[in-house]
């Protein structure tokens, strides 16, 4: 093996996996496509952790000299899921509808309480269950995600797994990376976000405001209704409050336990940075014979 790179991704994105495999004597047979590869990433002494079950669905044979190059996917992002369908949900929980997608294609569904509980008036799909159910976090700024033979569904930033169970807090230092990047924008850019609605009994637009209105971040899409748009704009909200600081740090000895959404705290940078509560949004694990194993993390703030 000269290399390996995995990228974990919260939602809306497969995991994903690359390999180059030296083959100067010609030796190595070339994958099929659709194997299953399973990756465990450690160090000596101090275990494995496992990170999942890859398809692969791309192989490239270059030279000279010879190489192998392989991509795999999240073995959880079967054909199916990518299948467009059109159909219609009415009067129904959301976690009715989640649960129903997570039967149809053999996950167990694991969905926030407090999500699970939301109604919905109407629901109309015309698009793939993989790209409803990242439309469906998008609405309500959720990790949506399908891994380890699951449907996973719960509040960004909760803490928590879908099933309430804390994940713990990493700490990380100055001295444990080779590189960083810490950015922030004004606060105060947008005081709030309104939505629009169609109100077809007055046959009139309506908005909603989350927020303040002095410098309100307006959403282009009009809504069906005013529930949507209020949803729609409480997600918005979430996100451009996030998006307020982020810092991407690259450790120099990787650490293939963190993940996405686990909460993590630094120290040994300036006071904004090491006072902030960050939350990871990516995590990039890479190996090579030069520098051994390394992780790349993009980080965003969140609120205590």
């Amino acid at each position: 093996m000269l290399d390996l790179s995995l990228s974990e991704a919260r939602g809306g994105e497969a995991d994903q996996l690359d390999l180059r495999i030296q083959d100067h004597d010609r030796a190595m047979a070339l994958p099929r496509r659709g194997v299953l590869l399973s990756i465990a990433l450690g160090w000596r002494g101090r275990g494995l952790i496992d990170k999942g079950t890859f398809t692969v669905d791309e192989v490239e044979h270059s030279g000279s000299p010879d190489v192998i190059t392989i991509r795999a996917r999240s073995a959880d992002m079967t054909r199916p899921l990518r299948t467009r369908q059109e159909r219609s949900w009415h009067g129904v929980t959301l976690g009715a509808v989640l649960r129903q997608l997570a039967g149809e294609h053999r996950l167990q569904p694991r969905i926030a309480p407090t999500l699970a509980a939301v109604r919905l008036a109407h629901l109309d799909q015309s698009e793939s269950d993989l790209a409803l159910l990242a439309r469906l976090g998008q609405r309500y700024d959720a990790v949506a995600t399908i891994k380890g033979g699951s449907l996973l569904f719960a509040p960004i930033g909760s803490g928590a797994t879908p099933t309430g169970t804390a994940l713990p807090q990493a700490t990380i230092a100055r001295a444990d990376g080779d590189s960083h990047r810490f950015a922030y924008a004004d606060r105060d850019k947008y005081s709030g976000v309104r939505a629009y609605w169609t109100d077809h009994a007055g046959a009139n637009r309506k908005s909603v405001l989350v927020g303040e209105s002095g410098d309100a971040k307006r959403l282009r899409e009009t809504y069906a209704s005013e529930a949507e748009a209020r949803e729609q704009a409480d997600a918005e909200w979430a996100r451009v409050q996030r998006g307020a600081a982020t810092l991407s740090y690259t450790l120099a000895i990787g650490r293939p336990e963190l993940y996405p959404e686990q909460r993590v705290r630094v120290r040994g940078f300036k006071p904004e940075m090491d006072g902030t509560p960050w939350l990871i949004a990516k995590t990039t694990h890479t190996m090579t014979g030069d520098s051994g194993l390394s992780t790349a993390l993009e980080l965003e703030a969140v609120s205590d």
